[in-house]
């Protein structure tokens, strides 16, 4: 298991960006796979991006391409999620993810360690 804490949400208007991070603690973060959630208020908790652990593969939901960016540092034990261009449609609690195994699954039942959740508000 592998503990992880994510931090960088907040407020922000229409258009801005925010970069979450998701700092792992346990051993081998190198080996996990890391995906980022998000759950917005009376909705299912839903995928927002996945990144393989040599950062070979990444995969987006189709409502965040070009705008979000999932990226790892290995060597700082930390996930990334750069998000430009917000829209209110992305305000939620996000959460960080993280799974042995392959590929880069989009259920969050295939995630086996969770974050607490930072909140991100995006104001129109």
């Amino acid at each position: 298991q592998v503990e992880l804490v994510e931090s960088g949400g907040g407020l922000v208007q229409a258009g801005g960006s925010l970069r979450l991070s998701c700092a792992a603690s346990g051993r081998a973060f190198s080996s996990y796979i890391m995906g980022w959630f998000r759950q917005a208020p009376g909705k299912d908790r839903e995928f927002v991006a996945a990144i393989t652990w040599s950062s070979s593969r990444t995969s987006n939901v189709e409502s965040v391409k070009g705008r979000f960016t999932i990226s790892r540092d290995n060597a700082k034990n930390t996930v990334y999620l750069q998000m430009n261009s917000l829209k209110p449609e992305d305000t939620a609690v996000y959460y960080c993810a993280a799974r042995t195994g392959v590929g880069l699954p989009t259920t969050p039942t295939a995630y086996s360690s969770w974050g607490q959740g930072t909140q991100v508000t995006v104001s129109s």
